[in-house]
């Protein structure tokens, strides 16, 4: 009879408890006593039938560091090892049941190569809470211990009997009516059914079911809407607007095509036969050509919604989903580097001003942290670049971009599924985790998602896709399979439904492997489980690719085979469970028709006072823009990454002599053996989005590819990547603010020949609660546009970085800097509204990137930082105190359109760039700018100060190591 023991594990003598502290920090954090004291153990639950003895040498010689962990082994339901007073109370975490372990899974694995047969593993988090009332405690429980998303709190002791999950599956067949429903009832079906099927939507699907003269079954219809929902088709974005601005009405037939598409398909035709563009919105992943034996691959991902309940799981499977895109790219491209770009409301929120239903920033922002980190860490994949912007309206929806670059060989970029090929499916077991993920991604959060969607989040295990990754690769060295794809947002359905559409497919549901019994049909097929790709492997291979899975121990299955009908057909066992033509599938959905408006707000001047111009005023204002959260050092988020794993990182995200300063893009050398570099940067700025989403956009593409100039790529050969993350666009004004954008995006990218060359959207990102006072209140996020680069270098040994490297070298300003304070971070920190939006000259931007990058080939440029937020002040200190020198400067040569200090220092001008170069090549370096407005400001020295004067007086003085602890202290967490 198989007994269930509790091994718990706690810090050895000497040693912090890390949980504890944590949770503690947490519990400050959100405004609870500090008086409160909590303890805190982890642990594993078994269920075997194996001795006391046996569980004992498993935790010794598997689970527990001795060195610095203690530990006890005893059967669940035993008084407690340490005796709880009476003013403390116990609680235990664990996992929902079926909700995705994947500790306990790599533990129950390893338990099994020691020989010992364990039935069930899971992991738990033990409290122990001293001092804390009854309310109190219910708010520790519920903002800070536990997740109730994915996870259950059990007031101690345990009293568990068994660990299992899910029963035997009773298969019944169900059919949806909708044959002679109205319109209330058709919506009430989509609702319930967490479809997210408008009513014109639903009337098709009504419509064709007619013809067909019979019901829909639940599969059939959960595979429509999981195939037409906003997060996997664009409808908003690929549909017909009509949009209208202050120059008349303008009409697209597909949005998407017409703007983002159609900039790409220019420059494509510009190139000729130099097209680098190998493969463009077509696959999981954009492809560009890099040494002509290999290619690059890039796709950036949202993940929002599900790391809004549940942070750690959310982005955890967001850089899990991407990485895997990478994966299912081609036949197969191997990941060498990842990205994140993080949204959130400050951290500093005290937590009586959060809306109900929303977890506390500061928790938010750790569990997204982790979770990435987590991910990409475990498989071994750096992570290189990113950002974090803080914001205020981000606090119901905070946004999370994961990103992936690959490397894949020429030949391998292309793939093909065959008719007869089997569908195999590999990698991990099927649960209900994500079921409604990518419907419920396309619907607004409210105060009540945490209750009603917490089955749209996903639990990811890296160490399974890093074996899955370790097949794959092998795999198509091999020419084992004709095409790949990952399994993401709705799970089989969407997987083999793209696969199969131009052949047709029959599935047999019963032969996926499942977590735990008791799943339906259904839910097998709509389940986003993670760590899952498919196949197209013709018969002859099946038995090579099997020994390869079994070689890594993972999981294959061969879940169905394509077949030339046209049809996707569905069986369970020996019923048909469903059947859907492909055509309707993909192009049956009806086009979605809206309007679309935007009236420019009336340009308001900023009004600077008199008193904000002196020394004193120019300094302070300077510590405060560095000591902003947009600003502020991002170290603690950086230094949780492993960035040099696979030995490929060249300019790393932090630089200089003590390597903390920020690095404006991030350099690898993907084939260790060559010196050609890819580089990887972004743009995004959603403060100039409140002014005009035209010029967001723009300034957002050209941060992004002055970003990767400034490290020595070639402007000439970008690709750049559109994340748009927007409000709920059935309101024409928000539309029309994304199709501005939009517009700005074909222009830009035309203009600079940046070619589009993948892309995603999310929009809807509102949350909406209930007020105090009684009133439906919805807060929209501001409209985000995320831009990413991936550029390259011949040579990354002549790449450079932003710190000061040698006292005496001169400093230049490139690019000119003009009145447009719109959105700046001097207007941010001093409470000034106002001013004009930083606007692109592009004819003027692409001569400056061009220079800068023939200077940086030619060797004349020792140092580079491009001018974005705060300005020049900015740029400078940062460059100053990376480099642990000091610089003085006379702003009397900075090209500049208005004679003051403040324009000079402050203004957010696009297209510039601080240079240092040595005295010997100045010559060299100033012919090179012949067309392009610069200006010599002054030179670095052995100091610590940095002086600021124009016309010989001072305007700000200020040491750099002060600078530096104001850019370093609000995010300087333990």
């Amino acid at each position: 009879m198989s007994k269930l023991w509790q091994i718990e594990i706690y810090p050895a003598d000497g040693y912090q408890n890390r949980i504890a502290a944590d949770v503690m920090a947490d519990a400050t954090g959100i405004g609870l006593s500090d008086k409160i004291q909590i303890d805190a153990r982890h642990g594993f639950l078994l269920q075997s039938d194996i001795s006391h003895d046996e569980a004992k040498s498993i935790a010794k010689n598997l689970l527990v560091e001795p060195v610095v962990e203690g530990h006890s082994v005893h059967p669940v339901g035993a008084a407690e090892v340490n005796q709880i007073e009476t003013d403390q109370s116990v609680f235990y975490v664990l996992p929902k049941p079926g909700v995705t372990d994947p500790q306990a899974e790599s533990a129950r694995g390893a338990m099994s190569e020691l020989g010992f047969s364990i039935e069930a593993v899971r992991t738990y988090r033990k409290f122990i809470v001293t001092g804390a009332d009854a309310q109190q405690l219910k708010m520790l429980c519920s903002k800070v211990l536990a997740n109730d998303s994915v996870e259950q709190i059990i007031a101690g002791p345990l009293e568990l009997k068994e660990l299992g999950a899910g029963s035997a599956y009773q298969f019944e067949l169900a059919h949806v009516d909708i044959l002679n429903a109205d319109d209330a009832t058709l919506d009430q079906i989509s609702r319930e059914g967490t479809l997210s099927l408008t009513t014109v939507e639903m009337q098709t699907i009504q419509q064709h079911y007619k013809r067909l003269d019979r019901n829909p079954t639940d599969i059939e219809l959960e595979t429509i809407a999981q195939t037409w929902s906003e997060h996997c088709s664009h409808k908003t974005l690929a549909g017909r607007i009509a949009y209208t601005d202050e120059n008349g009405t303008r009409n697209f037939e597909n949005m998407l095509k017409e703007t983002v598409f159609a900039a790409t398909q220019t420059i494509r035709a510009k190139l000729g036969s130099d097209d680098w563009c190998v493969s463009v919105f077509k696959d999981n992943a954009g492809i560009i050509e890099f040494d002509g034996t290999h290619n690059l691959t890039f796709k950036v991902e949202t993940h929002n919604r599900p790391s809004a309940l549940e942070p750690y799981g959310g982005a955890n499977t967001g850089i899990g989903g991407v990485i895997r895109d990478t994966l299912g790219t081609g036949m197969g491209a191997k990941p060498i580097c990842n990205t994140d770009v993080f949204c959130f409301a400050s951290p500093d929120t005290e937590a009586d001003n959060l809306p109900p239903g929303v977890m506390h920033p500061r928790t938010i922002m750790k569990g997204v942290v982790s979770g990435v980190r987590d991910y990409g860490n475990r498989m071994g994949i750096p992570t290189v670049n990113g950002a974090v912007f803080f914001d205020d309206r981000y606090v119901g929806n905070p946004l999370v971009f994961c990103g992936s670059v690959g490397i894949i060989p020429c030949e391998k970029s292309d793939k093909e599924p065959k008719p007869g090929d089997l569908i195999v499916s590999i990698g991990g077991a099927t649960g209900r985790d994500g079921i409604h993920g990518a419907t419920f991604s396309s619907a607004e959060l409210t105060d009540t998602s945490e209750q009603t969607d917490g089955g749209a989040v996903q639990i990811g295990n890296a160490i399974t896709e890093k074996m899955l990754q370790d097949v794959l690769i092998q795999a198509r060295d091999e020419s084992l399979y004709n095409a790949v794809t990952d399994c993401g947002a709705g799970g089989y359905s969407s997987a083999v439904g793209e696969m199969g559409e131009e052949i047709g497919a029959v599935v047999w549901l019963d032969k996926v492997p499942l977590k735990y019994g008791g799943l339906s049909y259904t839910e097998i097929w709509i389940s986003e489980a993670q760590e899952r790709m498919v196949f197209a492997v013709p018969e002859d291979n099946l038995k090579r690719f099997e020994e390869l899975c079994e070689s890594e121990s993972v999981v294959a299955s061969v879940i169905g085979r394509f077949d030339p009908t046209g049809q996707l057909k569905l069986q369970y066992k020996d019923d048909e469970v469903g059947e859907v033509s492909m055509a309707f599938l993909h192009d049956g959905r009806p086009p979605v028709i809206r309007d679309a408006v935007f009236q420019p707000d009336p340009e308001l001047p900023m009004e600077i006072q008199s008193s904000q111009t002196d020394t004193l005023s120019n300094t302070d204002t300077l510590k405060k823009i560095l000591g902003s959260l947009n600003v502020a050092s991002k170290h603690w988020v950086i230094r949780q990454y492993d960035h040099e794993v696979q030995g490929a990182s060249v300019v790393k995200p932090l630089t200089g002599v003590c390597n903390d300063g920020p690095s404006d893009a991030a350099v690898l050398r993907p084939i260790l053996n060559s010196t050609k570099g890819a580089v990887v940067s972004c743009g995004m700025n959603p403060h100039l989005g409140d002014f005009d989403p035209y010029h967001m956009a723009a300034s957002s593409i050209d941060e992004a590819i002055r970003n990767c100039v400034a490290v020595g790529a070639d402007p000439n050969r970008i690709g750049i990547l559109d994340n748009f993350c927007w409000g709920y666009t059935d309101r024409p004004e928000t539309l029309g603010t994304l199709v501005r954008a939009a517009i700005a995006c074909h222009d830009m990218a035309v203009a600079f020949g940046t070619p589009f060359i993948s892309g995603k959207d999310s929009l809807n990102n509102e949350f909406s609660y209930d007020a105090a006072d009684g009133s439906r209140k919805t807060i929209s996020i501001p409209s985000t546009l995320l831009i990413s680069a991936l550029g390259q270098v011949d040579d990354v040994q002549k790449c450079v970085t932003m710190d000061f490297k040698t006292a005496g070298n001169l400093i230049y300003q490139i690019g000119e800097t003009k009145d447009e304070f719109g959105g700046s971070h001097f207007g941010l920190v001093n409470g000034i509204s106002g001013g004009k939006v930083p606007t692109v000259n592009t004819d003027q931007a692409k001569a400056t990137f061009a220079a800068v990058h023939q200077a940086i080939c030619n060797g004349l440029i020792r140092s580079c930082h491009d001018m974005s937020e705060g300005g020049l002040a900015v740029s400078v200190a940062e460059m100053a105190f990376a480099g642990g020198l000091g610089a003085k400067i006379d702003l009397a040569a900075a090209p500049c359109t208005a004679d003051d200090s403040i324009t000079k220092l402050f203004a957010e001008s696009n297209s510039r760039f601080v240079c240092e170069v040595a005295p010997e090549n100045q010559a060299a370096f100033e012919a090179l700018f012949a067309n392009v407005e610069i200006g010599l400001l002054g030179s670095v020295n052995e100091s610590t100060q940095l002086t600021i004067s124009l016309c010989d007086e001072v305007c700000l003085d200020s040491d750099i190591y002060e600078l530096k602890s104001a850019w370093q202290s609000p995010l300087d967490w333990n």
